[in-house]
């Protein structure tokens, strides 16, 4: 049974977290008359705009976070971003309040030593090999512990905020700045891996349903400086690699536990399937899907954590692509030129964030596009995306 938004007998999600994966989730529990709570550290953030209700505090203030819960009384607390203080969800928690998909797998995915271990120590998978540094000094050491070259990350940190990939030992100080002033967490451990040569990057979008467990099919990604810059479905793996990605993500989103979608990145090389990461909630690199499926992520994610029972999500188009639309300039009331014209593209869809603020290198939006093939899809996206510019 659902209730009617607004009223005593509202079923209510309160969302940690309100940029533009958020908007989308919002979009489709307000299809269902769910009352969303969007939560974020800015005003007017992206899922701000559509939900029935919004707060702005510092994330990171359990305090905060605790006052609006027992203000609002959710049904469903959802994190959609990893720099949360995640203590208190275990606290709601153990106070029967349902966190979306665990306060468990929250924590452990937002502090990537703690994922890291549970899945190369605990589970077994196969991953880069690694080490943690909390020091320029030991920085230094662990580099020469993975070799050159090697990735250097926060361990508390989210799309690809002070990643870098260093060539030269020289580079050394220079990651260890950015890691710090880039970090979305506390504290000032880094994580530092072996740069690994794959043939692609996917995302396994994994749906954990009251039903059992779903998979969409396989998305491939390009990355720029450690963020999603470009996605592609079907990857275009083999039916080996793609079952042993299968394996692989089960095996963790199981240990992780509860309901939804969980996007887990994963290296291929040939038929070896090596992990990287895991997100417990919708990945930017599935946006893809609000072309490609005839459910989204977005549709996905909500129908699993109400418990709805789930069937395994299918392809609309033969292929499909998306490419981000990136702003170039900073400043309040970004506007955005060419939308017009990508739109009259044949087999194109665009979705602007509307984020009240642009800054440099910030995603804005995201073109969508269909195609025959991956490689017309692509290139029909990337076109589209050219179009558009933000201006102020």
């Amino acid at each position: 049974m659902i209730g009617t938004p607004l009223f005593e007998s509202a079923d209510k999600i309160l969302l940690l977290g309100a940029g533009e994966l958020g908007k989308e989730l919002t979009i489709e529990a307000q299809r269902l008359g769910i009352e969303v709570i969007a939560v974020d550290r800015y005003q007017n953030a992206p899922a701000m705009q559509v939900a029935h209700k919004s707060y702005v505090i510092d994330m990171l203030d359990g305090e905060a976070i605790r006052a609006i819960v027992e203000r609002e009384r959710p049904e469903l607390i959802v994190p959609e971003i990893e720099a949360i203080h995640t203590p208190t969800l275990e606290e709601l928690e153990k106070e029967n309040y349902m966190v979306i998909p665990t306060a468990k797998a929250t924590r452990l995915t937002m502090d990537r030593e703690g994922i890291r271990k549970l899945a190369a120590e605990k589970l077994g998978l196969k991953t880069a090999k690694y080490t943690f540094a909390d020091s320029l000094e030991e920085l230094a050491k662990a580099v020469e512990y993975v070799g050159l070259p090697a990735v250097i990350k926060p361990i508390m940190s989210s799309s690809g905020k002070g990643q870098s990939i260093i060539k030269r030992k020289d580079e050394i100080e220079e990651a260890w700045e950015y890691a710090q002033t880039a970090k979305r967490g506390l504290g000032t451990r880094v994580i530092v891996e072996e740069f690994i040569e794959f043939d692609t990057e996917i995302t396994l979008l994994t749906i954990k349903a009251v039903n059992g467990t779903f998979f969409c099919e396989p998305i491939g990604h390009l990355q720029v400086k450690g963020d999603y810059n470009e996605s592609w479905q079907p990857a275009g793996i083999s039916e080996e690699a793609k079952e042993k990605a299968k394996e692989m993500a089960k095996k963790i989103t199981d240990e992780l536990g509860g309901l939804g979608v969980f996007g887990v990145e994963l290296f291929i090389k040939g038929d070896n399937v090596i992990f990287s990461e895991v997100s417990p909630r919708p990945h930017d690199t599935g946006m893809v899907t609000m072309i490609t499926q005839d459910m989204s992520e977005f549709e996905l994610h909500l129908r699993a954590i109400l418990g709805f029972n789930l069937n395994p999500p299918k392809l609309l188009y033969p292929a499909g692509a998306s490419k981000v639309i990136l702003s170039s300039v900073e400043g309040w009331n970004p506007k955005y030129k060419g939308v017009a014209e990508a739109m009259a593209m044949e087999n194109v869809k665009v979705r602007l964030f509307g984020k009240p603020k642009a800054t440099p290198g910030r995603r804005m939006g995201v073109v969508l596009a269909s195609g025959s093939n991956v490689e017309e899809a692509r290139e029909l996206a990337r076109k589209a995306a050219e179009k558009i510019e933000v201006v102020l």
